[in-house]
C-alpha cells in the first residue's frame, strides 16, 4: 500500500526522541484525530519522523491529508476501500484490510524509521473485532523505546488504557450535529 508522501532515510535523520510514551485519544466527544494531528504537527515541527496511518477511513479525501502532503517528514497511510464498514458488518475483506493496516502499523512502529506513530481510529476497529485487543497489546509492548505512538477511536478497554502512559477521554457536552449541522469540509473532515 503505498504512502502519500515520503520521509527521509533514518540516516539523513537521526532519532532525536530518548523515551517514545503511548498515547490513547479515547471517548464519545470530538476531537481525537484532531488531537493526535496536533502531536504529528508539533512533531514534525521539531522534525521528528511521522507515520500517520488511518483505520476505517478507506480512501476517501480529508482535508488534513492533503496538509500533511506539504510536510516531507509525515507519512500518512490510508488503506482500506472507498466507504469501508459505514454501517454494515465486517466482510471477509474488511477483515484482511484491517489486518493489513495492522501489519503496516507493526512495521511503522517496530520499524526504526518513524519517531511517532499514529494509529487513528484502531480502538474503533478493536470494537468491530477487525483486530484484537492482544496484537495492540502485543505492539505497545513491543515498541521501541524511542517511538511515540499514539491510538485514537471510541472505546478504548480498560486492559490498554492501563498500558498507556496519557489518555485522554474526549466527551461531548454540545455538539452541532443534534442541531441539524453536517460535517464542514477543512473544519470536521
Amino acid at each position: 500500500m503505498p504512502a502519500q508522501n515520503t520521509t527521509k532515510s533514518p540516516k539523513e535523520h537521526p532519532r532525536r526522541l530518548r523515551r517514545g510514551l503511548v498515547h490513547i485519544y479515547t471517548g464519545e466527544g470530538k476531537g481525537k484525530t484532531t488531537a493526535a494531528l496536533g502531536l504529528a504537527l508539533r512533531a514534525a515541527g521539531s522534525g521528528l519522523r511521522v507515520h500517520l496511518i488511518h483505520f476505517l477511513k478507506g480512501r476517501s479525501a480529508y482535508s488534513e491529508g492533503q496538509a500533511l502532503k506539504l510536510l516531507p517528514q509525515v507519512t500518512v497511510s490510508r488503506p482500506g476501500r472507498q466507504g469501508f464498514l459505514r454501517g454494515r458488518a465486517p466482510s471477509e475483506a474488511d477483515l484482511r484490510e484491517a489486518q493489513e493496516t495492522l501489519r503496516l502499523a507493526r512495521e511503522a512502529a517496530l520499524g526504526g524509521e518513524y519517531d511517532v506513530v499514529v494509529l487513528d481510529e484502531v480502538l474503533v476497529a478493536l470494537s468491530l473485532g477487525l483486530v484484537k485487543e492482544k496484537d495492540i497489546a502485543d505492539l505497545i509492548a513491543r515498541k521501541p523505546e524511542p517511538v511515540e505512538l499514539i491510538l485514537t477511536g471510541r472505546g478504548a478497554p480498560q486492559s490498554l488504557v492501563e498500558l498507556a502512559d496519557l489518555v485522554t477521554e474526549m466527551r461531548e457536552v454540545k455538539h452541532p450535529y443534534k442541531r441539524g449541522i453536517k460535517a464542514r469540509r477543512g473544519i470536521d473532515f
